[in-house]
């Protein structure tokens, strides 16, 4: 029998083009596994958003239905997830978040620096109002200055640089801590220090002074109105870390004939921005 001299069909320009080497099909393309990869971030992120939204530990079947994702991705990731540690797996077919991102969230909070967070925002701050914006801290019963923003422009000679102290009871920020502080505490500071005085509109009695903090509570920022230096105003509103701890002031300086009340607001905004950045959420206290 005469074997068929036929030629095999030859192969498309389209399958070539498709086609490696020897005609084997070619890998996919960077753009196709960046999209890929893309693609299961985000899913990852949604059954972690998911999860993350329940107190108690999620069935596999809820967390298909909560990220639209088929049972079996769904539980391919999980997988993925217990691994790594990022999640935990509980009862049979339930999932939690994982230790993991407790982890990464601790390291995260301990590199924060309310320095850092401000720096920034207090800059603004003070190309809107043209006054030294200063950030203070508590330690003991004293404030103590560790940034400032200011400029030649400020018209005003600052007279405590960074790094400089004052008693609480004589500045902003220093009222912003003792309002913040138990009553027990603050008359033991009153006891520690005796109210001394600087100037003769410094707060020097224990009735005035409860009077002031009260008034600070409510306002929820605090003035030293020429208590600490003649001729120098401040306003202050206080910056929270995560937990809603007080942990800074934010204060701006002026001239005691050029303070503005239009600068409290703005004050009041920039110290909520820092504390944001910190981790508070407004509405925590």
């Amino acid at each position: 029998m005469r074997r068929s001299s036929a030629a095999s069909p030859a192969p498309s320009a389209a399958a070539l083009s498709s086609s490696g080497p020897l005609g084997q099909p070619s890998p996919p393309s960077a753009g196709a596994e960046q999209k890929t990869a893309i693609q299961v971030i985000e899913r990852l992120v949604s059954l972690l958003d998911a999860l993350a939204a329940q107190d108690d530990p999620v069935s596999l079947k809820d967390l298909s239905a909560r990220t639209g994702l088929h049972p079996s991705t769904a539980h391919r990731i999980l997988n993925d997830l217990v691994i790594a540690r990022f999640v935990d797996r509980g009862e049979p077919g339930s999932y939690q978040l994982g230790m993991r991102l407790l982890e990464l969230g601790n390291l995260v909070k301990s590199r924060l620096s309310v320095r850092d967070a401000a720096l920034g925002p207090m800059r603004e701050l003070h190309r809107a109002t043209s006054q030294p914006v200063n950030l203070s801290i508590r330690q003991g019963d004293e404030i103590v200055y560790i940034e400032r923003a200011l400029s030649e422009r400020s018209g005003m000679q600052v007279v405590r640089a960074v790094g400089g102290r004052a008693p609480l009871h004589l500045t902003s920020v220093g009222k912003l801590f003792l309002a913040a502080d138990e009553p027990k505490n603050i008359r033991s500071y009153v006891n520690r220090t005796g109210l001394a005085g600087h100037t003769h509109n410094s707060i020097t009695d224990p009735v005035r002074l409860d009077r002031e903090l009260a008034m600070v509570r409510s306002r929820g920022y605090a003035r030293d109105n020429e208590e600490l230096e003649l001729g120098v105003r401040c306003i202050a509103a206080g910056i929270r870390d995560d937990v809603g701890k007080l942990v800074a002031g934010l204060s701006i300086s002026a001239p005691a004939d050029f303070v503005q009340d239009d600068w409290i607001e703005l004050l009041c905004r920039t110290a909520s921005e820092i504390s944001q950045a910190l981790g508070y959420e407004v509405g925590d206290t």
